[in-house]
């Protein structure tokens, strides 16, 4: 363990102060930032993403943003192999990586390894795209719980992404995504630091969700899904415009809900991606949990960090 360089994680849910930590503890440390975040991987996605400033990542530049189109997809591996790849040209030149971010399966791939499991392919699922068409996802979450009923009980009937996943999986391997699921791949070859950081009272992180969410709308928000609208070949059931408040605003733009009504389905949206991302963490093991508004955040990262490269 002594020999393996260092990492550090900083986790935490959506609105905590994640991102002025991080650019903090840059500093302070020899560190340079890995973005943790599935939907930073999106190009033309700022303001909705809370996407680092231009001015921020001038400061502090942040690998693994704006990587693809909208309408393209990424996933858990790719983001493994990039990251990877990021964290190894990091330490070549004796620096810190410093990961960052929400998106807690990329964070638990990163540390266990992922299954070799088959690439995508575009025909098959093309032929999934249009059986959900003409039959609906949940006839085919009921096909899913036929092949794999371990998988169909951990994915929901109206998560399109993961059922298509899994069934693609099968029809390309005639083997179900629980079978080659059960092994892993190689761990992480680093020493990792993980912390993660929230306010201690709920409410606060509801207020500060519900705060960003406005300011969002203020910074033009509306019109960067506009945008994104009008391009005609992007669609509801693409993981970015699932993005959480992303989908919200695309259903106002298509006269599905009213202005108020996208607002508080927005926030309420959030509000449930921060508490899925606690709920991961609160059984995340070894991890230090810091306070957002602690007057001492900075030094107490620093002195933990201190100590783990003592330990060495």
């Amino acid at each position: 363990m002594s020999n393996k360089p260092l990492a550090i994680f900083l986790m935490g849910p959506t609105a905590s102060g994640k991102t002025g930590l991080a650019m903090e503890l840059c500093r302070h440390l020899p560190c340079e930032l890995i973005s943790v975040d599935s939907a930073l991987v999106y190009k033309d996605m700022n303001i909705g993403t809370a996407k680092p400033t231009a001015e921020e990542q001038d400061q502090a530049p942040h690998r693994l943003i704006d990587l693809i189109d909208p309408l393209e997809a990424y996933s858990a591996a790719d983001f493994r192999n990039d990251a990877l790849a990021a964290m190894a040209e990091i330490t070549a030149r004796g620096r810190i990586p410093l990961l960052v971010g929400g998106t807690m399966l990329y964070f638990k791939a990163l540390l266990e390894g992922l299954s070799p499991l088959p690439a995508a392919n575009p025909e098959i699922r093309t032929e999934l795209e249009a059986q959900a068409q003409l039959h609906g996802w949940e006839a085919l979450h009921r096909e899913l719980a036929e092949i794999d009923p371990v998988a169909a009980a951990r994915i929901h009937p109206n998560d399109p992404q993961r059922i298509s996943r899994a069934l693609e999986v099968f029809r390309i391997s005639g083997r179900t995504l629980t079978e080659l699921t059960q092994h892993k791949g190689d761990p992480l070859p680093y020493k990792v630091l993980q912390f993660a950081i929230a306010p201690d009272d709920r409410a606060e992180l509801h207020a500060r969700i519900n705060a960003r969410f406005l300011q969002m709308l203020d910074a033009g928000f509306e019109q960067e899904v506009q945008a994104l609208y009008d391009r005609g070949d992007l669609h509801p059931g693409l993981p970015s415009i699932r993005c959480v408040g992303y989908r919200q605003m695309w259903d106002y733009l298509g006269n599905v809900v009213g202005y108020d009504e996208m607002v508080a389905r927005g926030q309420a949206a959030t509000r449930q991606l921060a508490k899925r991302q606690l709920t991961w963490l609160r059984s995340w093991p070894e991890v230090r949990w810091l306070d957002t508004h602690s007057q001492t955040l900075v030094e107490d990262v620093l002195a933990e960090i201190s100590a783990a490269n003592n330990d060495q």
